[in-house]
């Protein structure tokens, strides 16, 4: 254990944090930064889900993906190559080495930290009237006076479809050794349509399968009607709107079955009906904590119904998301300090799915916003990337959105195209400061950047295009 000013000879300390994924380890360097004592509970690796199981090895493997496809088409820039396949072997090792290189800075950091690092299994097993709890790891206990939940969530599957052999989740689908002929993924959502880029740009036939009627639904239609002629044009297949009634597997391969009666063969199928809350199973409940379906519920300042009891990231209704639970975790630290830090509101979160090409996105749908100010009460303007000297030479297709509220500020900025994702810090800037497109276009964007496209955008809407049709 690292040395910390906790109160050793009881394991009593200002915070005890149980899970040091994204949210818990956040929450533990803030809280010594501020002067508080923490003692962080891991069962598996700190970083969590993010660092070993999600974000990191996707993204790897999406880059990795990337490559892959210049490489097909360099011809196209004038650049002789031959792509001759994909090594899962090394592009394992490539994934492992970025993962292995910010675990040991995230170690390196904790322990830098002055916090007490209990390794095993921990479980809430009491609480105080008067604020925090004791958490238990193998027989050992400690004494929080603030006690932080933060035990993430896990890869959900569908009631009566056994994970095993063919079937998998995102999880096993990141350690595979090979890449599969055929796979049929189940669900159309971000996790869904980030392993159909990957597959298909390591060569497999992809077809997804999503109940909703669009793809990536929880998006501003425009996105998803994008995302999906895009997904065509590189002939991955999808169906919506349909649903998944069964699958067969055999020692060959695996049939699925669809509720309209059709069934699609395929040598493995992925589940990606996105991920589930890890509340059950802690002690929470019976050491009086709310918990309804393995959420835990909160007020807005991350408050359980237990006082000294918070909740941070994937447990708490709302986005599932890795730098919500790093606000989370920065949030709770500083209000046991007693900051008074702004609450975290999920509509201010940037968003962000890494398939090809990339969505990003802040704030609300048109939809949505429709439904709070009233039809007539929106504006909206697309910006076409074919107008964008950048995107032109990369090659990207693809729109930028703007919604704002009638004579109001932008509430919601929506892109689509290679590399979006880089792009969505300044549109977080713009919906948080609850900017207008006036103060936008004043703004000089660098040309060529696919930046650049943002401010064309607000200059649209602003009434003063340049390079667009108003």
């Amino acid at each position: 254990m690292a040395d910390s000013p906790g109160d050793q000879s009881t394991n009593t300390f200002d915070i005890v944090i149980l899970g040091g994924g994204s949210g818990g380890y956040a929450c533990a360097l803030r809280a010594v930064q501020l002067g508080l004592s923490v003692a962080l509970v891991e069962k598996g690796k700190l970083g969590g889900t993010c660092l070993h199981n999600g974000c990191i090895p996707t993204k790897a493997l999406l880059h990795a993906a990337e490559v892959a496809d210049e490489t097909r088409h360099s011809e196209t820039y004038g650049v002789k190559a031959t792509f001759e396949g994909i090594d899962m072997a090394q592009v394992n090792s490539y994934k492992a080495g970025v993962i292995d290189r910010l675990y040991k800075g995230l170690q390196g950091l904790i322990k830098s930290g002055g916090i007490t690092v209990v390794e095993g299994e921990g479980r809430l097993v009491s609480t105080d009237a008067n604020g925090g709890g004791v958490v238990e790891v193998d027989g050992q206990q400690y004494t929080g006076r603030n006690v932080v939940l933060a035990t993430g969530s896990y890869a959900r599957s569908l009631p009566g479809l056994e994970i095993g052999g063919r079937v998998v989740t995102s999880e096993e689908a990141l350690t595979m050794s090979e890449v599969p002929e055929k796979v049929v993924i189940i669900g159309g959502s971000v996790i869904g349509v980030e392993f159909a880029s990957v597959w298909r740009s390591f060569g497999a036939e992809v077809t997804i399968i999503e109940a909703l009627p669009s793809l990536v639904p929880l998006e501003d239609p425009t996105l998803s009607k994008n995302l999906e002629r895009a997904f065509r044009k590189r002939k991955i297949a999808f169906k919506t709107g349909t649903k998944f009634s069964g699958v067969e597997q055999t020692d060959s391969g695996v049939t699925v079955s669809l509720e309209d009666g059709s069934t699609i063969e395929t040598d493995l199928v992925l589940v990606a009906v996105g991920r589930g809350p890890n509340g059950n199973g802690n002690g929470f409940e019976e050491a009086g904590v709310t918990v309804d379906r393995g959420w835990v519920p909160t007020d807005e300042r991350l408050r359980t119904n237990v006082p000294g009891v918070f909740a941070v990231g994937d447990l708490v209704p709302g986005l599932q998301l890795a730098h919500r639970g790093f606000a989370h975790g920065i949030f709770v630290a500083e209000e046991i300090a007693g900051l008074s830090p702004q609450p975290v509101l999920d509509p201010g979160i940037p968003r962000v799915t890494y398939c090809d090409p990339e969505l990003a996105s802040v704030g609300i749908t048109e939809p949505q916003a429709k439904e709070k100010y009233g039809d007539e009460n929106v504006e909206t303007v697309e910006y076409n990337l074919g107008g964008n000297g950048k995107s032109q030479i990369l090659g990207t297709a693809g729109v930028i959105k703007l919604v704002r509220e009638k004579d109001g500020p932008i509430v919601g900025v929506h892109m689509i195209g290679a590399r979006y994702g880089e792009q969505v810090g300044e549109a977080s800037l713009i919906v948080n400061w609850e900017a207008y497109p006036e103060d936008v276009a004043q703004l000089i964007h660098a040309h060529p950047t696919q930046n650049e496209a943002l401010g064309e955008a607000a200059l649209a809407l602003a009434g003063k295009p340049l390079h667009s049709h108003a």
